[in-house]
């Protein structure tokens, strides 16, 4: 059973021809995996002078063709992989030889280096862009790899050795699923529960030593944070979640709480999709076998579909329109109110600006005023004049007869801020929720249109 691979070797940046001529063969008759370069086999040049010969014909061809090309490709290299056990390293040898030779139809020099260093063994098969004459180069046609393997498949078949049974898409061995990455965050929670559950420190501090033992970096302050080995950011204890705050760590090292390990969530996976369009989706051009995919897909999306109306109790066409409605209209209504705290918290920070700008620069503007207004100071007093006309003009366009104090309006902006935050759990929430009902009465809509149509057809009929 042999898998094979056709690739295209190119000249590396920074390099001549003849280096990467050199380094690829070097590696293709590494003594340490050929058998001290007995396993290695040659066609119309020498395994030690390999790289220069192939050079040559380059430098032939050139000087017959003038031609010159700046991304040429310098040679091919054939792997030939075979199922452990089932062949020697000189047979296998063999038969990548003979796979060069009828491939490359004796118009192109080759080696065949043989590597036994992995458990199963496998050729490196190098030959010539250029053919032995000079006057061409080989053409790397359109599936080029796929006939390689058929005629490897072929030569394995003459020796007696198994091939690679073509199996349909849906029969084939699915790559294997490697689990989702742990992100810093889990890692970080991981090593804080193995120290509070094992180490079980004396006090906060020590916590903290146990951490830089760990490997992460500690910054103290009002909020401790810690930074991993390959982290960019430093990441603070409050926002790993409930139970890894400063405050609650500490209680758990005091004895005065149960310490919890984190818990991985899932990612949240949605119950259903949206239906295929199948006669938009024909009308575009697409074949017959896409649209008996749509009908099986449509079928499983909408019984998913129906299984999320029966949870949520909704029994008919108008049941569905009037919690579509109130969804939206809660949506609408949450995401007004967040806009509305956004849009004086933006009022609350350039009047705040103009204010402080009004008293710093007021000093100045009055002695530019008992000054006589002076064009000498002014250009001397250009920001400062400019800053506190702009602040006089923003109070005018607003009526401010009386000035608001900058503590009232930090407390307001403080007010406005949490009341934004508070507010868009449940903004996404109804979002959600607005999404989800919307994506159902459109699937229910599609499919009975799509019942339909076949009976106005036959009924027309």
């Amino acid at each position: 059973m042999a898998a094979t691979r056709l690739i295209a070797l190119h000249k590396n940046k920074g390099k001549s021809v003849a280096a990467c001529l050199k380094s690829r063969t070097d590696y293709a008759q590494n003594p340490d995996k050929t058998n001290r370069g007995e396993l290695v086999s040659s066609y119309q040049c020498s395994p030690l002078t390999v790289d220069e010969e192939f050079l040559l014909s380059k430098r032939q061809y050139e000087l017959a063709t003038g031609r010159r090309q700046k991304n040429d490709v310098i040679a091919y290299q054939i792997r030939q992989s075979f199922k452990p056990g089932e062949i020697t390293a000189e047979e296998a040898n063999k038969v990548g030889y003979e796979l060069a030779m009828r491939f490359t139809k004796g118009k192109y020099a080759f080696i065949v280096a043989t590597h036994t260093d992995r458990e199963h063994i496998h050729n490196h098969i190098l030959y010539n862009s250029t053919a032995l004459d000079s006057t061409r180069k080989f053409r790397d046609f359109l599936l080029s790899g796929l006939a390689v393997q058929r005629l490897s498949d072929l030569i394995c078949l003459e020796h007696q050795l198994s091939v690679i049974e073509i199996k349909p898409y849906r029969e084939r061995q699915k790559r294997t699923l490697y689990p989702p990455k742990e992100s810093n965050r889990d890692k970080l929670c991981s090593v804080i529960d193995g120290i509070l559950l094992n180490e079980k420190p004396a006090n906060f501090e020590a916590f903290l030593q146990n951490l830089e033992q760990q490997g992460y970096e500690i910054k103290r302050g009002k909020h401790t944070s810690v930074k991993g080995a390959r982290q960019k950011r430093f990441i603070r204890f409050r926002t790993l979640g409930a139970g890894y705050s400063e405050d609650e760590i500490k209680a758990v090292i005091a004895g005065e709480a149960e310490h919890r390990p984190h818990q991985r969530q899932q990612p949240k996976e949605q119950p259903f999709h949206l239906l295929v369009d199948i006669q938009a989706k024909l009308s575009e051009g697409k074949s017959e076998g896409y649209a008996q995919w749509a009908k099986r897909y449509n079928l499983k999306e909408m019984s998913k579909t129906l299984i999320f109306l029966q949870e949520n109790k909704i029994g008919s066409i108008e049941e569905m329109q009037e919690r579509v409605n109130a969804a939206t209209a809660q949506y609408h209504e949450l995401g007004d109110s967040i806009k509305a705290a956004e849009q004086r918290m933006a009022e609350i920070a350039v009047l705040r600006a103009h204010i402080v700008n009004y008293a710093r620069t007021r000093p100045v503007y009055d002695a530019y005023r008992k000054a006589g207004y002076s064009k000498k100071f002014l250009e001397e007093h250009r920001e400062q004049i400019t800053l506190h006309r702009a602040a006089k003009n923003a109070f005018d366009e607003a009526n401010l007869k009386k000035l608001p104090k900058v503590k009232e309006l930090d407390a307001e902006y403080s007010a406005l801020l949490s009341q934004k935050k508070a507010a868009y759990p449940a903004y996404r929430k109804a979002r959600d929720e607005m999404q989800e009902l919307k994506k159902a009465q459109k699937n229910v809509e599609l499919f009975f249109a799509e019942e339909k149509d076949p009976k106005e057809k036959s009924q027309t009929r």
